[in-house]
């Protein structure tokens, strides 16, 4: 026998009904067929709490019972079923009642008096998409796990990157379409003047003194042709009389539609 019949005769099974022969006829039947977890009452008061405490795959009702119909049990059932599958298999001897039953949420019907048969069949097609429903539920909920998961990781790794590049003598940096720096951590802003207009509020830049014009141009010529770059070699004389050596590496960035959204690279001091 495959997996899935193993599942299906071990699934939990409610028989509903204020008559006793009735039940005796399902839970024989539901026996003979191999099921193993099967309960049932004939006091149709009980089922919501027998529900929330079993989490039923299939619920066999019927619909003309004393004090409590099997239409009042459903709207009850409503109320408290956690997945919002009504797993209910109803029992009636009116045809007038199928539609009703169906339209109240009742998932499939069978007439009594019984034929055997169609109830077993009936009931078997019934956990069959049950065991489906369940699946895809569990599917479901674990993908949310596994991306909730993910995404945890990411802003873990994200938090560790940035630490890091705090702390180390390279720095990093962002530009966007125009040249304008949008981001840079590490000591470049004191070494460089470079000015972050979303920290700085106010125009983007780096200073142009001190740097060596054939070197500027060069760069510029790369980025003009977005092309990458790597230790790319830049100097500057300070006004004090000090020289100061770059190694510079970047790559130009683009979005989903190919557009050029600007360049990011890291940079470092050279100290000999």
């Amino acid at each position: 026998m495959n997996r899935i019949a193993d599942q299906i005769l071990d699934a939990s099974l409610l028989i509903v009904d204020d008559q006793e022969s009735n039940v005796a006829l399902l839970e024989e039947m539901l026996r003979n067929a191999g099921y193993s977890r099967v309960a049932s009452t004939m006091d149709p008061h009980e089922v919501c709490a027998l529900h929330r405490k079993n989490s039923y795959d299939l619920i066999l009702l019927d619909l003309q019972m004393p004090g409590m119909d099997g239409f009042q049990v459903m709207e009850a059932l409503k109320t408290n079923d956690k997945d919002g599958y009504l797993p209910v298999l109803v029992i009636t001897a009116q045809p007038g009642h199928k539609l009703r039953a169906l339209q109240a949420g009742a998932r499939d019907f069978v007439s009594k008096p019984f034929d055997l048969l169609e109830v077993k069949t009936r009931i078997r097609n019934m956990l069959e998409v049950r065991l489906l429903y369940k699946r895809l539920a569990n599917y479901n909920a674990e993908l949310e796990r596994v991306v909730e998961e993910r995404t945890a990781q990411l802003r873990e790794s994200e938090a560790r990157y940035r630490s890091l590049t705090e702390l180390a003598l390279d720095w990093y940096w962002e530009q966007d379409e125009n040249g304008d720096f949008t981001k840079v951590s590490g000591p470049v802003l004191d070494m460089l003047g470079i000015r972050v207009g979303s920290l700085a509020g106010e125009s983007t830049g780096v200073e142009s003194t001190g740097w060596d014009e054939t070197e500027r141009a060069a760069l510029q010529a790369t980025i003009a042709a977005r092309q990458p770059f790597l230790d790319f070699v830049f100097n500057r004389v300070n006004p004090d009389g000090s020289r100061q050596r770059f190694h510079v590496s970047g790559e130009p960035m683009f979005n989903q539609s190919c557009r050029f959204i600007g360049y990011r690279g890291i940079g470092v001091e050279l100290t000999s």
